[in-house]
């Protein structure tokens, strides 16, 4: 027997021995939580008072037949409703499933009540324990049914506010290929203030449609967590084949964009399904100019390279081809949690592509990072941010 045969054979006891030990602390936690269900030491604790409860309001359809609400259920215990009133007054209703809603699970409330086109309608649902939550209506208008021609309608919208800007920002590359040292840098920074503008944006957006959400979604952990992961998840796969520039960079701006772009296009989708969807002529120009800057950014890092036809058409789906995707799922099962999650990993991906853009503005002038404070650079980031700015107060309403 070799030595090296003989060290193989004593180590498998003390293998054995450490995958016991691994196990053994599941087994204990698995008895406590056991013990804790059998024996429920709380409830010397109890004094009568009602479960905390909660209900979240995820998406309203007004029709011929009434109202439906869909609801997702929170609290300690099965949360089970009573009554509903409609402007203060009792209504019949039905619920679908029927019966007590488990944390985290939701339901249809169909209450058959005329309401009246244009006006506001404030909903109130009782539950078991008494304890009250309103819905307000702001203005009754008919849900849009979902069909074939409405889904091409909104991906012909889509196209017009995220695919067509970018193609006509990436439009400008002929131009800007004569560019000197100096204009590169300026362009370079001028893509750094376009996507700290929309880093900046999509975190707002994201904290504020987590609040919205239900709490068993934990909003603003989720879009911590969610940018969190996608910027290091991009982060490592950008740094598999070294360091990115030229192409690669280019398609990581276009993804951070893309996914940015697809949050929107959830919210805009929402806002059809509801029937709130006002977008007149001057509010898609606005989006049109604001998605202009981003294919101008796009461009950037393409200017001592030369991109085929078929690497521009790409780089345009995927920056604005999520709008349209967006668009699509927002309106066939929009929820505030899921365009929050939408930005917020949209978010992370803006930051890693922000830092690959300084670091590839470092490495164009030979290591030199004194060159992001200067007049060029300090210019075009201002500019950028500007720009956006600008931009976006033709979209917000």
């Amino acid at each position: 027997m070799t030595d090296e045969t003989a060290s193989n054979q004593s180590a498998s006891p003390i293998k054995r021995f450490a995958l016991l030990w691994a196990v053994i602390p599941f087994l204990v936690l698995a008895a406590a939580i056991s013990w804790l269900f059998a024996t429920n030491p709380l409830r010397s604790f109890e004094n009568g008072a009602p479960p905390v409860e909660n209900l979240t309001y995820e998406r309203t359809i007004l029709d011929n037949a009434g109202l439906r609400l869909l609801i997702r259920a929170g609290g300690s215990e099965p949360l089970k409703i009573a009554q509903v009133q409609v402007d203060a007054a009792y209504w019949q209703f039905t619920l679908d499933p029927p019966g007590p809603l488990a944390r985290g699970q939701t339901a249809w409330i169909a209450i058959p009540f005329p309401w009246v086109l244009g006006e506001a309608h404030r909903v109130t649902v009782v539950t078991g324990t008494g304890a009250t939550f309103e819905h307000e209506i702001p203005v009754a208008v008919p849900t849009p049914e979902v069909t074939s021609g409405s889904l091409l309608s909104q991906g012909i919208l889509g196209a017009f506010v995220g695919i067509l800007p970018v193609a006509i920002g990436l439009m400008f590359f002929p131009a800007l290929r004569g560019a000197g040292p100096g204009a590169m840098r300026f362009l370079l920074a001028l893509t750094v203030g376009l996507l700290a503008f929309l880093l900046v944006d999509a975190v707002a957006e994201s904290f504020e449609l987590a609040g919205k959400s239900a709490p068993v979604f934990q909003g603003g952990a989720m879009v911590v967590f969610a940018a969190s992961a996608s910027f290091l998840l991009l982060m490592a796969v950008s740094r598999r084949g070294g360091k990115p520039g030229g192409m690669a960079l280019a398609t990581y701006i276009a993804i951070g964009i893309g996914l940015h772009n697809m949050g929107e296009g959830l919210a805009i989708g929402g806002a059809f399904a509801a029937g709130s969807a006002g977008l007149g002529a001057f509010l898609v120009m606005g989006f049109t100019l604001h998605n202009i800057t981003e294919g101008i950014g796009i461009a950037a890092p393409l200017l001592k390279i030369r991109p085929t036809f078929r690497q521009f058409v790409l780089l345009t789906l995927i920056a604005g081809g999520p709008a349209v995707l967006g668009m699509w799922i927002g309106s066939l099962a929009y929820a505030p949690h899921w365009s929050a999650l939408a930005l917020a990993v949209g978010a992370g991906a803006i930051l890693q592509v922000i830092i690959e853009v300084i670091l590839f503005m470092i490495r164009n002038d030979e290591g030199r990072a004194d060159i992001l404070f200067s007049k060029g650079v300090m210019g075009g980031l201002a500019l950028g941010i500007a720009l956006m700015y600008v931009t976006a107060m033709l979209v917000k309403i």
